[in-house]
């Protein structure tokens, strides 16, 4: 409970919020003069923030020379504890748990059923953000196709970056947060493999004809910061 009340109260500063949010979104580290240029304020009042967040482990930080020159800088990123907040107490993680390793004893019957239920709700978050705007998949140009998939990994958690190619046959996309990590670390191959067709899902509900290869994956390549995939479009 306390440490939920300290979380609380660094995050009721509607600046601290909004710093924390950029650094999630950033996908690398940041350093005081960064933040207190984007946020327009003073240096000592962007390592007030950044320093209140990093003393309820939200941040951590380390001191690297930029080979620029001058005195070492001091760099912020995310850290990897997960904050949960819930009131009343809800315990979301042990009941995945508990649904992961049901489906493993289920042997290749449950890890059928948990890939197609992954693509089914790939399929049905894409579907939301159609029916928000009454919109119909066949009057989407190809770029209005890849907003909308960049929007529904953002609401899923996923912190992605698409990179198109220019002939708009192939998109290679980041995922710098695996919004299943902690589960998904005592059962890598099953929820890894579940959240390729989950993404699967999310692509064939716009594109009739697409396949998608899977690259590095930040749980088992060692040093690696995100999940790494290639959607190929047929021509």
């Amino acid at each position: 409970m306390e440490q939920t009340l300290k979380i609380t109260n660094v995050l009721s500063d509607p600046t601290r919020y909004y710093i924390y949010n950029y650094i999630s979104t950033r996908h690398q580290e940041v350093t005081v003069q960064e933040i207190a240029e984007k946020f327009d304020i003073h240096p000592n009042v962007a390592r007030l923030h950044l320093t209140k967040l990093e003393d309820v482990n939200m941040l951590v930080s380390e001191t690297r020379k930029t080979g620029k020159g001058g005195r070492p800088s001091r760099l912020y990123r995310l850290s990897k504890d997960v904050i949960q907040l819930h009131f009343p107490y809800r315990d979301y993680q042990l009941l995945s748990k508990i649904a992961i390793e049901t489906m493993a004893s289920l042997g290749e019957v449950g890890q059928k059923a948990l890939y197609e239920t992954g693509r089914k709700f790939g399929l049905e978050l894409i579907e939301q953000e159609l029916s928000k705007n009454m919109q119909s998949v066949d009057k989407l140009t190809f770029d209005e196709k890849i907003n909308i998939i960049k929007t529904a990994s953002t609401i899923a958690g996923l912190s992605p970056d698409f990179q198109v190619s220019e002939d708009k046959t192939k998109v290679h996309f980041q995922v710098f947060n695996c919004p299943f990590k902690e589960v998904a670390q005592q059962h890598i191959e099953n929820v890894c493999e579940m959240h390729v067709e989950f993404l699967k899902g999310m692509f064939q509900a716009l594109f009739s004809d697409i396949d998608l290869i899977e690259g590095d994956n930040m749980l088992k390549d060692k040093g690696c910061e995100a999940c790494t995939y290639k959607a190929v479009f047929a021509n």
